[in-house]
């Protein structure tokens, strides 16, 4: 699995505009589309032609409320994934959702019986002029997301013109609303007479609005078949279905409104138009949850790093104070000793003598603080390390993209669970993604970084760090463990003795190699939950 990481194109993953369905999402508009599918063919077929439903004091009304109140919720959301994004694709199709809002409007002031017992407004044709529009419109509006989407991603809108554009997306489709409105209200004689009376179609509204509105809507679902990728492109998809069936089941079997094709299609586009915002509201939540588990293990990450730092440093100031005093006050009275106008040189070697042991000693605190990594079960739990990958990545993001680094994600789906401090193994891995990253800052070229999990041979669960750097020089291949020995010019040389002591406290074991055909693989192996 590839994921390259580039400083404009990642954070798509994340959202709905580009994040692949899933199978449960699938199996769910399948089931949307074939029961669309399936009640279409059941009315259209004149199966329900003998029941009268009547006209429903209300229903307009409500059903126009229902629509503006969610298109309009999408198309503010998708705005300002727009406002993040900066990609045209998402600007048109915010713009869509906000014309289908706006249109619908007049649409229900003009429909006749809905506020007055005619209509509130225009004439007999004016509500089909705008079903028209509004079908044609909001598909030409699909169209020209699907394509955009698969433009340039460096082509973007810049970020101080953002809100500029959706100032004027908002008035073009304004204005568009309002000429297709004025249009359809004061030069309704200019229309065509596809409404007998209030109630009936006549036989020209197949051919002028039913046709047209039913090709014209086919289009952008064969468009977004061809490029589908996202969540949003399955959905509208399904969006669009219900644009293609609805001039069907308006006029066949009966040519009527508030016949049972008339309250379905209705309820389909209600239906379609609550899916989508409760998709695009899903994935916003989802999104959220994990910013803000990425938050917490970035601050969790932080707390350990600040922790083991002071722990670190109290501990060797505390534990060598008293030696490297000794050491001083020592060396200062053998050079007394020396300075006299007769040396005592004996008494001399024995306070350098104790300048040694001290020496020694002060090394064998170094070795029980190192010590202290070893062998506390107080804090491990089970571990999933894919997961834990997942959760270091979040951390690293922002440098993998800053440095333009592609990243290679090899996990094991069928890798068991380790038992480990999780705080421990996130600095190390952190650790090492960290160095490899620093190695390749500098390097020109493909810089590539690799993480792999996999079971040895050995019944190990294994994860390995690689990099395409410049690597490691044959001669400091044996020092790089040693302390305080760094490569780095801004180093401290601890971070990989820390690591490799962690997974030996864990019973586990820390390798180095080679990369072909350059860089440093990192390995460490750690046992199975047992």
């Amino acid at each position: 699995m590839q994921k390259p990481v580039a400083p404009v194109q990642d954070e798509d993953f994340f959202v709905l505009s580009s994040l692949s369905p899933g199978p449960a999402q699938k199996r769910l508009a399948l089931a949307v589309v074939l029961f669309i599918l399936g009640v279409s063919v059941l009315i259209a077929s004149g199966l329900f032609s003998s029941i009268r439903v009547g006209e429903a004091v209300g229903f307009v009304p409500a059903y126009t409320s229902a629509m503006i109140v969610s298109d309009s919720i999408t198309a503010v959301l998708l705005f300002a994934q727009f406002s993040i994004l900066r990609t045209r694709a998402i600007l048109v199709i915010a713009s869509g959702y906000l014309f289908t809002a706006l249109i619908l409007i007049p649409w229900a002031l003009t429909f006749p019986g809905a506020f007055a017992p005619k209509a509130l407004i225009g004439g007999m044709q004016s509500t089909s002029g705008l079903y028209f529009f509004w079908h044609v419109g909001f598909a030409l509006f699909v169209i020209g997301y699907a394509s955009f989407k698969d433009g340039d991603p460096d082509n973007r809108i810049s970020g101080t013109t953002v809100a500029r554009a959706i100032a004027v997306s908002v008035a073009l489709t304004a204005a568009a609303v309002s000429a297709a409105a004025l249009f359809c209200i004061w030069g309704e004689a200019l229309l065509p007479r596809v409404a007998s009376d209030s109630l009936h179609f006549s036989s020209l509204w197949p051919y002028v609005v039913g046709a047209p509105v039913m090709l014209i809507s086919i289009v952008p679902i064969i468009v977004l078949w061809i490029r589908r990728r996202s969540v949003l492109d399955l959905w509208l998809m399904v969006v669009m279905l219900t644009f293609v069936v609805d001039p069907i089941l308006s006029f066949y079997p009966v040519p009527i409104r508030f016949g049972v094709g008339w309250y379905a299609v209705r309820t389909f586009g209600l239906l379609s138009s609550g899916l989508v915002l409760l998709v695009l509201l899903y994935e916003i939540t989802a999104l959220y949850g994990q910013l803000l588990g990425a938050v917490r293990a970035q601050r969790r990450e932080r707390e350990a790093r600040l922790m083991t730092g002071d722990t670190v440093a109290a501990t060797i100031a505390h534990e060598i104070k008293q030696p490297l005093s000794a050491m001083i006050t020592r060396a200062d009275t053998g050079r007394r000793w020396l300075d006299r106008s007769v040396p005592d040189v004996d008494k001399a070697k024995a306070e350098f003598s104790e300048i040694a042991a001290n020496g020694l000693r002060a090394n064998s605190m170094i070795e029980s603080i190192r010590a202290g990594f070893k062998k506390d079960f107080r804090t491990r739990t089970l571990l999933d390390l894919n997961g834990l990958i997942e959760e270091v990545l979040l951390l690293v993001r922002d440098d993998l993209q800053k440095h333009r680094i592609l990243f290679k994600a090899e996990p094991d789906s069928g890798l068991p669970w380790v038992t480990a401090d999780r705080i421990q193994l996130q600095q190390v891995l952190l650790n090492l993604i960290t160095n490899a990253i620093d190695a390749m800052a500098s390097k020109e070229g493909r810089r590539t970084l690799s993480v792999r999990t996999a079971r040895h041979d050995d019944g190990g669960v294994g994860v390995s760090v690689a990099d395409s750097g410049p690597g490691i020089a044959s001669e400091d291949m044996t020092r790089i463990f040693d302390p305080l020995f760094t490569t780095k010019s801004g180093g401290m040389g601890m971070g990989l003795p820390i690591c490799r002591s962690i997974i030996e406290a864990h019973d586990g074991h820390f390798l180095v190699a080679p990369n072909e055909p350059s860089g440093a693989v990192f390995q460490f192996v750690l046992h199975p939950a047992q």
